[in-house]
């Protein structure tokens, strides 16, 4: 994407030379903090083991090299006339190319930035046409469970195949009165990294006049996401998880909904124009396109972060990463199938179709102190409790609706008895020898036990 301006993005550089672009061959993408050492409670330090992409992904090194170069131009987007205040514009609406492109947009199609997943999914809850209902599995994150709740709100049980998912939602949807109708599901667990059958379940939502959204916060740094493909109707999704931490999110999607509704955010940015009554009130002409749902002056570093990493995936090859994916959760399965007190958590079952996320429990460790363990002992950042996912730990722990756990507990509180699991997450900037290290740790701690 050239600019008309003597500024280029290092990410443009195509030479196979270039310090920051993407490795070639079988070996890890360049990430901030590959080189981090932590110190360990026994004494010493050692390279940091970010397993934890899940949460949050390490910046890829081109994405924080492209911000790094566009800094000093920072500007203002959509209001001034000054040199900096255009060039961001360019950027910003470039960026929102990059992204639709990313996304596989179909023409008409929308691309609304936002501050993340959570923020993408209540946007679209806040626009939903009067009386519609919402479908969702058990299953989701809260950032996909929970935005619903003003609505008419189906829950449905957690499947236990994709098979099963696609027929829950076709007796749901057959069962529902006449009215607008939206299914919001996710494109991959962040609890097991299971994919779900989002083409089968946009079938299904469709032949039964319903709309699809999808959380693809966990799919997209793993697997390419393509709405003409999918078809699904929206896609939301996080640059913080896509090795874009700046705090920008996406929407993207059908255009209707989102132009039919008051605007998400009333302010600057959202209003074409605005005028005072002679009754002392306020009249307000919205804009009808993107800039609608984004009131406020725009995170410009953000979106570029978010459109710079959708490239750097992208010309990096989601086959070759996936690939090399595969290979290193082939390596963790395998090193906890020797541990006899671990279990693995899963819906699907050992053979379904996943991305670099794994939960886990040992037997005799409180995870919450096993995790400590695991950085204390071995710099290894890992997720402890219950991830954002309430109701599915609880079916996969087979818990009790009342029995206790909370995410983010302190892992020097009280927990016996309480719920939570150990989840290890990893992607497109992780060694082989954090993997490693991780299994042998396990193994160690395993045999040791909590009291050892």
């Amino acid at each position: 994407m050239p600019f008309s301006t003597s500024f280029a993005p290092i990410s443009h550089r195509t030479s196979a030379s270039d310090p920051v672009s993407c490795t070639g061959g079988d070996g890890p993408l360049p990430v901030l903090g590959r080189d981090v050492r932590v110190p360990l409670a026994t004494g010493g330090e050692v390279t940091y083991a970010a397993l934890d992409y899940a949460a949050s992904a390490p910046a890829l090194q081109r994405v924080w090299d492209d911000v790094a170069a566009y800094a000093p131009y920072y500007g203002s987007v959509h209001r001034g006339a000054g040199h900096l205040s255009q060039l961001s514009t360019e950027l910003f609406e470039q960026s929102r190319a990059a992204v639709a492109e990313f996304l596989g947009c179909r023409e008409g199609d929308q691309v609304v930035f936002t501050r993340a997943t959570t923020d993408s999914l209540n946007l679209l809850a806040s626009v939903l046409p009067r009386g519609t209902r919402v479908f969702v599995f058990e299953t989701e994150h809260h950032a996909s469970l929970l935005p619903w709740r003003g609505h008419e709100v189906t829950y449905l049980d957690a499947p236990r195949t994709p098979q099963q998912a696609v027929a829950t939602l076709e007796s749901a949807l057959h069962a529902a009165p006449r009215g607008p109708k939206l299914v919001c599901v996710t494109g991959a667990s962040n609890v097991t990294g299971e994919i779900w059958p989002v083409r089968e379940l946009a079938r299904a939502a469709h032949r039964h006049g319903a709309r699809l959204v999808l959380d693809a916060a966990q799919l997209a740094p793993h697997r390419p996401v393509d709405l003409r493909e999918l078809d699904a109707d929206w896609v939301a999704l996080s640059g913080h998880k896509l090795y874009a931490p700046f705090g920008a999110g996406v929407l993207a999607g059908r255009a209707d909904w989102l132009t039919g509704a008051e605007p998400y955010l009333a302010g600057g940015g959202a209003s074409r124009r605005v005028v005072r009554r002679p009754d002392g009130g306020v009249d307000v002409e919205w804009h009808t396109g993107t800039a609608r749902h984004e009131a406020g002056s725009p995170n410009v570093i953000g979106a570029y972060a978010l459109a710079a990493a959708c490239r750097a995936l992208s010309e990096a090859g989601f086959a070759r990463l996936a690939a090399r994916e595969e290979r290193l959760l082939a390596r963790l399965r395998a090193g906890l199938a020797e541990v006899p007190q671990a279990r693995v958590l899963s819906l699907f079952g050992a053979d379904a179709d996943r991305v670099g996320v794994l939960s886990f429990v040992v037997e005799g460790w409180d995870s919450s102190r096993l995790a400590a363990a695991l950085a204390d002992s071995y710099g290894i950042g890992v997720r402890d409790g219950l991830f954002c996912a309430h109701p599915l730990l609880r079916v996969l722990l087979g818990a009790d609706a009342d029995a206790s756990g909370e995410c983010g507990a302190p892992q020097d509180a009280p927990r016996e008895g309480a719920l939570d699991a150990v989840r290890v997450s990893f992607g497109a900037g992780t060694p082989d020898e954090h993997v490693d290290r991780l299994v042998t740790a396990v193994q160690a701690l395993a045999r040791r036990g909590e009291r050892g």
